[in-house]
């Protein structure tokens, strides 16, 4: 028998409960069981037509071949530009690396800075992309623990203590995955002190940056002696719609931007040539429709949180970024693990679990408003139905 030839690091990276709860969501839907989906991260609102048809435009103008690496010009141009007038950090294009989505400039980041051995601080509960990638690379990660009674911020003093010359990067998500909460901009300031000219690294995932309810978030990339220590996260899937689109970018210093370069050539080549085209698009066309669906997932949010904590046992703090809410559930003595299981499985409502995102999520369960209020409201039912089955 030929033995396993697995290499060891690939079993070190997870997988996302998100994606398994959706799975099982849809075989239960398969059976013709009714099913309100909260798991996924995924607006629920159409690709803004102006940007399908740039992309439909780019195919029939011939923008079907290989691209440059980093990302055709025109839109590394205008993410600089981009992001001087939203996040007030000055950039130019040679700090721009396009990449498929999200999670590359996580994944690129780690390979690029970590080697075995090196500290990483990451949110916890957080994206739990955070984690994987740091074991893989041969890092240690060290969480960041965020915690309801802080509204899901950085304590900053903890912070502190766990800094050290071991340190080699802090990952910061405001507004963020899974909680909703968002660092203030005196917590930024005070994460960026405790930082700044000890050669620490900073990824600031500003994935749900335009997603907000309350103060404008503000990047740490922005505040001084931080933007060549920030690289800065960001995509068009949650502002625009643009899940399947499969397109985001990375904003750093011009020598990272350069390693980033190499590991996307070595990996993907360069980005779909008409996606990047539809990015350009996004990002200079009419911005209306962003305005509306931020306003949406507010009514949506102000509607799911104040039902929740009218269900007895259930107490939710109100989310003031991104789209979701990280209600407690801990009251009913089950594991978020059980609780979410239970929860699809007999009242059609699919739940992420709070540990999906970490040890500090037990307890909670993530809910995902990318969905209509009127199914919110028949998921609100189910629920308070289902949570009477447990007293």
């Amino acid at each position: 028998m030929v033995k396993n030839r697995i290499a060891d690091r690939v079993k070190l990276l997870y997988g996302e409960s998100a994606f398994s709860i959706m799975a099982a969501a849809n075989e239960l839907e398969a059976q013709g069981r009714s099913v309100i989906h909260l798991e996924i991260g995924q607006p629920d609102f159409r690709t803004p037509r102006n940007i399908s048809e740039a992309a439909y435009k780019a195919i029939n103008d011939g923008h079907t071949g290989y691209t440059p690496t980093a990302g055709i010009a025109p839109l590394r141009e205008a993410i600089a530009k981009y992001c001087a007038e939203y996040k007030n950090v000055e950039a130019e294009a040679e700090n721009v690396v396009v990449v498929p989505g999200g999670k590359p400039t996580v994944f690129f980041s780690a390979q690029m800075l970590i080697q075995p051995g090196d500290e990483v601080i990451y949110p916890n509960p957080g994206f739990p992309t955070y984690e994987s990638v740091i074991r893989f690379a041969g890092g240690k990660p060290v969480p960041m623990p965020l915690l309801e009674e802080k509204d899901f911020r950085v304590d900053i003093d903890r912070l502190k203590r766990d800094v050290n010359d071991r340190t080699k990067m802090v990952i910061i998500n405001s507004p963020s995955n899974p909680t909703g909460g968002t660092f203030s901009a005196d917590d930024i300031r005070a994460i960026a002190d405790v930082v700044r000219g000890r050669g620490i690294y900073v990824l600031s995932d500003e994935i749900y940056d335009r997603i907000y309810f309350g103060e404008k978030p503000v990047s740490i990339a922005s505040l001084p002696g931080m933007k060549d220590y920030t690289i800065i996260l960001d995509g068009f899937s949650k502002t625009y719609s643009m899940t399947g689109w499969r397109l985001g970018y990375g904003v750093m210093n011009k020598e990272l931007a350069d390693y980033m370069t190499l590991l996307l050539v070595n990996s993907n080549s360069c980005n779909a040539s008409m996606t990047q085209w539809a990015a350009l698009e996004a990002l200079k066309g009419p911005q209306d429709a962003v305005d509306e669906m931020v306003a949406s997932f507010k009514e949506r949010l102000d509607y799911i949180v104040a039902a929740l904590n009218s269900i007895d046992g259930i107490s939710c703090v109100k989310p003031s970024g991104a789209f979701y809410a990280f209600p407690n559930i801990s009251s009913f003595g089950l594991s978020s693990d059980e609780f979410g299981n239970r929860l699809l499985r007999e009242a059609g409502v699919a739940a992420s679990p709070g540990t999906g995102f970490g040890e500090f999520g037990e307890g909670f369960i993530r809910i995902s408003c990318a969905n209509s209020l009127e199914n919110l409201k028949i998921a609100v039912e189910r629920i308070d139905k289902f949570v009477k089955t447990l007293r």
